[in-house]
C-alpha cells in the first residue's frame, strides 16, 4: 500500500525543513496535537530513537536534518514498512513537504487500516500540512476540515489522550 500527502508551501525549503526538525520535540510546530496524540520519541530526532503516536509504534530509521525523516514501523504495529516526511525546494521561494507511507497492513491492521486508521491518518496529515503552511508562510487559505467518518469515530472512541 502507498499513501501520500503533499503540499506546496510558499516558503523556502530551509524554512519548511526547520519545521521538520522540530518533530517530536517540546517545540514541535508540525504535529497537530493536542487534537491528536503527540508524536514522541525516546531520544528526540536521532536515528534509533523509538516511539510513536497513540498506539502506533515505530523507530527513527533515517534522518537528514531539514530534508527527510523516515520511521520504520515496530514489529507489532498494524503496518509493516515505513513512513517518511521529505522537504524539497520548488524554486527559490517555495517548497514541497510530503508524507508517504509504504507499508503492508498486518494482523488487525488488515481490518483497521481500511475502516479506521486510513481515515484518521489522512485527517491528521492534512492538519499537519496546515501547520506547516501556517508556520512557514502565514494563514492557510483553505484549512482542512475533518470528514464525517473521522468525526464520528473520534466521538465514539472518546477524547484524544493528552500527554
Amino acid at each position: 500500500m502507498r499513501n501520500v500527502h503533499s503540499r506546496r508551501i510558499g516558503a523556502p525549503a530551509g524554512t519548511v525543513g526547520a519545521l521538520l526538525d522540530t518533530l517530536a520535540g517540546d517545540g514541535d510546530r508540525l504535529w497537530p496535537s493536542p487534537a491528536w496524540p503527540p508524536l514522541r520519541l525516546d531520544g528526540g530526532l536521532r536515528v534509533g530513537a523509538a516511539g510513536g503516536h497513540g498506539p502506533i509504534r515505530y523507530r527513527l530509521g533515517e534522518y537528514e536534518p531539514g530534508r527527510r525523516v523516515r520511521f520504520t514501523f515496530a514489529p507489532r504495529a498494524p503496518l509493516d514498512g515505513y513512513h517518511e516526511f521529505t522537504v524539497a525546494a520548488d524554486g527559490d521561494d517555495a517548497s514541497v513537504i510530503t508524507h508517504e507511507i509504504r507499508a503492508r497492513p498486518r494482523g488487525l491492521g488488515v481490518v483497521l487500516w481500511p475502516v479506521l486508521l486510513r481515515w484518521m491518518h489522512d485527517d491528521l496529515l492534512e492538519e499537519l500540512l496546515d501547520n506547516a503552511e501556517r508556520h512557514a508562510a502565514g494563514p492557510v487559505a483553505r484549512p482542512h476540515r475533518r470528514g464525517p467518518w473521522v468525526r464520528l469515530c473520534r466521538r465514539l472512541l472518546g477524547p484524544a489522550p493528552r500527554w
